[in-house]
């Protein structure tokens, strides 16, 4: 186990939804640490074939340190780590977890929070409520969910929240109006959004139909990386070639290889894992570059990125 590790124990695991569990997670050797909200850490798999990693929302009371709670929904096209979680994952079992980590934070100088969920992306939000309330905040709640299967916790958050919570179910027709959300919003309003690819572009382009901001639109996916062609990585300090099959990230293909690369995210936002690229061309599948920085070829995020060339020469 690495020195930023941590150990946890598995103390409940609760079916919030049919595609959904909810896992509670406390600590074996020391206290948790605190953390704010919107924060996520990455739970370490070991699987059969490889070890793997995932990050997931901390959807617990920030200021709960007694235990860490993260929810998993059961992906139809796996690469095996949600498998794993609800297949062989059950109470009183270790995992290991990074520190916790933040990149969708909210802006607490913003006089209106809109939160936009979608599905399992309702989990950070769940952190961001009692800071909220705490705070005195104004905000709502808009939850884009299909029946109970993805519906996870929205009769307690309806109970919760009252006039502050929308809900939309679309095994019931009911459509989401973001135009209808977005217009007319005081300046100084922030808004939020966890889900869906389809759902934050939805949003992103409906700011700039209407001319809000970019700056003011806040958003977080933690979308697994797609499979692609295989290909090899070169260091060029080192000569050391990892060949990355179909199957997994240039990332983990590195990490089985015993090669450092910082990293927060896996997900191709955060930036941290960007690596310099002597050689090859690349196949740009991050949302952290430039469109210039990409045209360029010079940069590359591991974590979700691949090569189109048969290799890659990296700068390290």
């Amino acid at each position: 186990m690495s020195a930023d590790q941590i150990l946890v124990e598995v103390t409940s695991v609760v079916d919030v939804s049919p595609s959904i569990r909810e896992f509670t997670l406390s600590p074996v050797n020391a206290e948790f640490y605190p953390f704010s909200p919107g924060s996520h850490v990455v739970v370490e798999m070991p699987a059969a074939k490889k070890t793997i990693k995932n990050a997931y929302s901390l959807l617990s009371d920030p200021l709960d340190t007694a235990v860490y709670k993260i929810a998993v929904r059961l992906q139809e096209q796996s690469r095996g780590g949600s498998v794993y979680m609800h297949q062989q994952v059950t109470p009183g079992d270790q995992l290991k977890i990074s520190p916790p980590a933040n990149l969708f934070a909210p802006q607490w100088q913003a006089k209106k929070h809109i939160l936009i969920a979608g599905g399992v992306g309702i989990t950070p939000f769940m952190s961001y409520l009692p800071e909220l309330e705490r705070r005195l905040a104004d905000y709502e709640l808009h939850y884009l969910y299909r029946s109970d299967f993805t519906g996870a916790y929205r009769k307690e958050l309806a109970e919760q929240l009252g006039e502050r919570f929308f809900d939309y179910d679309s095994s019931q027709s009911q459509r989401c109006d973001l135009a209808q959300i977005m217009s007319d919003r005081t300046v100084g309003t922030h808004f939020y959004i966890c889900g869906p690819e389809v759902l934050i572009d939805s949003v992103k382009a409906q700011a700039e139909a209407f001319g809000i901001p970019a700056s003011v639109i806040h958003y977080e996916e933690f979308a697994a990386p797609a499979p692609g062609e295989p290909f090899e990585v070169e260091l060029k300090k080192t000569g050391q070639v990892v060949s990355v099959s179909s199957d997994e990230s240039m990332l983990e293909a590195l990490e089985a290889a015993n090669v450092d690369i910082p990293n927060l995210c896996r997900g191709g936002v955060c930036g941290q894992c960007v690596c310099q690229v002597a050689d090859g061309d690349i196949e740009h599948r991050d949302n952290f570059l430039s469109e210039s920085e990409k045209q360029a070829g010079t940069a590359v995020m591991p974590c979700v990125s691949r090569a189109k060339s048969d290799r890659l020469v990296l700068d390290i």
